[in-house]
């Protein structure tokens, strides 16, 4: 499974036994499920990502393997959504094994905080009447300066 890039909507629990049945050696597996998010006070309609296909597989391919060998991860995976999706929709997920708790739960933070602000996506939020693409945040840098 390692990286898959996908239009469909994806079962976040479906994958994780699918990833758990891989777990020979594990003793800890992390899960992230990023969701379309919508607040009442800033509600959306929906949210289309845009992506550069051959780059993002790449560079998400690199991401995984960097973390493996950073992390001494037993394995790592990454599926990324991109087209419309709507609130509560899932939009990414990854998933790691370690021997060691602290080792899968910083893999996961890795691939998350770095994925965030190098892997060539785009973000329109739909709201009612108006498009606004998303902007970079400097959390997001923060948060992925801190794995330099």
């Amino acid at each position: 499974m390692s990286v898959t890039l996908q239009s469909e909507p994806f079962d976040p629990g479906a994958l994780v036994n699918a990833f758990l049945s891989s777990s020979q050696g594990a003793g800890a597996a992390v899960t992230f499920t990023g969701i379309v998010r919508s607040s009442e006070d800033d509600p959306i309609v929906s949210m289309t990502l845009e992506h550069y296909p051959s780059l993002a597989k790449r560079q998400l391919l690199d991401l995984r393997d960097a973390a493996i060998a950073r992390f001494a991860l037993i394995d790592a995976t990454i599926i990324h959504r991109f087209g419309t999706l709507y609130p509560g929709d899932p939009i990414v997920q990854v998933m790691t094994l370690a021997p060691h708790r602290q080792a899968a739960f910083d893999g996961a933070n890795f691939i998350m905080d770095t994925l965030k602000t190098t892997a060539p996506f785009w973000k329109k939020e739909e709201r009612a009447g108006a498009s606004e693409w998303v902007k970079a945040k400097q959390s997001d840098d923060a948060a992925t300066a801190r794995w330099a």
